[in-house]
């Protein structure tokens, strides 16, 4: 797999370091609140686990699994919830945990849904942000973000191509050569 990466944007080290910087950012932002934490699967759930050890927090914790690419190198403009929250909302403090926000439909159906089904707040974390590809219909934003990265494709630490590269401890962009054939 380190054999199909062009180079290696954040090491793992980089990124333990910046996860323990946004963990202390949302400790303040919550302090006497107890957030459902909602992790995006299946890319967010590395960050997730890894902001959750580092926040000193009550937390519970639910899943839910929504998809634009369909096994696709590219978006195909479509969201579509494919496993639900066991978890109700409403009138809960939520944070969403995603693993980078690109085109932002993925996050603008989240937010929208939630808003629908009665949140009392919404704020988002994103492990890395990619405003180069944001849709122009897009309105929301993270609220916390660990980095903000190149129009690039990116793999590891959750991130995929075609469902292998995730379990890389870094983040690091994939050859063209790879998603190209």
């Amino acid at each position: 797999m380190n054999n199909d990466i062009e180079r290696v944007l954040y090491s793992e080290a980089e990124i333990q370091t910046r996860i323990g910087e946004m963990a202390k950012e949302i400790e303040a932002d919550y302090q006497g609140k107890r957030p459902m934490v909602i992790s995006v699967l299946t890319g967010a759930i590395l960050f997730t686990v890894d902001l959750l050890e580092k926040t000193d927090l009550y937390t519970t914790l639910d899943f839910i699994d929504v998809s634009s690419y369909f096994g696709a190198a590219e978006s195909s403009g479509r969201v579509e919830l494919v496993r639900d929250l066991k978890s109700d909302v409403a009138g809960k403090d939520i944070l969403i945990c995603e693993d980078i926000i690109d085109s932002g439909r993925t996050l603008q159906y989240l937010v929208d849904l939630l808003k629908e089904r009665g949140a009392k707040s919404i704020k988002v974390a994103t492990m890395l942000d990619k405003p180069a590809g944001r849709d122009a219909s897009v309105t929301v934003e993270a609220d916390y973000a660990g980095f903000i990265v190149p129009n690039e494709f990116l793999v590891g630490y959750g991130l995929d191509y075609e469902g292998y590269y995730r379990n890389l401890p870094y983040v690091g962009v994939l050859k063209p050569a790879v998603y190209t054939k």
